[in-house]
């Protein structure tokens, strides 16, 4: 067991989840506006599964998807992070950056300023070359984060292997940030 690593943000704290923290993670999972880009909504237990995996990783690693809380009122609204997905993707091996936040918590700057302190831990504590993210095609407001963070579109989109072939959310956009773009965009 690795240990944890926290980042502090003007407004965020991003830190190992708490058990707290699955009721509102599961109401954020059961809202059909929040899973817009996701195949369901996920049942509770989905939920509380999710949590139990994701507090795992980071225990393991010592980060992850870490739970977001506010400063100002030590209130839970979602998670932003780090993640290394092992199915197949046609760019693995690889770290991606993601985010998921309560509705209430939309259009705050929230995702992008956790995010912005994620891309700074990969870049200069892991020492990463490169970081991913992507998106259902149709995802504008997640797409829109990944811009805010100086994140480019590949333009190589590719086909979701976790979602069914049949699905409208197959097909995902990619984009990546790599060290010395991070570096320049950050002077």
């Amino acid at each position: 067991m690795k240990e944890v690593i926290e980042l502090k943000t003007e407004r965020l704290l991003l830190r190992q989840w708490r058990k707290s923290d699955f009721v509102d993670f599961a109401l954020l999972n059961a809202d059909p506006v929040v899973m817009e880009f996701f195949p369901n909504v996920l049942s509770e237990d989905e939920s509380n599964t999710l949590a139990n995996k994701i507090e795992s990783l980071i225990a393991e690693r010592g980060w992850g998807f870490w739970a977001v809380e506010h400063i100002s009122n030590k209130v839970f609204i979602g998670f932003v992070g780090l993640h290394e997905p092992h199915y197949e993707l046609p760019f693995n091996p690889c770290v991606e950056i993601g985010w998921r936040l309560a509705r209430q918590y939309w259009g705050k700057g929230y995702a992008t300023e956790a995010g912005k302190a994620a891309l700074e831990f990969a870049f200069n504590h892991l020492k990463l070359n490169e970081v991913y993210s992507f998106a259902v095609v149709d995802n504008m407001k997640s797409i829109a984060v990944m811009e805010r963070l100086k994140l480019k579109n590949t333009l190589s989109n590719f086909e979701h292997p976790m979602i069914p072939e049949n699905s409208p959310l197959r097909e995902h956009v990619l984009y990546k940030i790599d060290k010395a773009s991070w570096d320049s965009s950050n002077v």
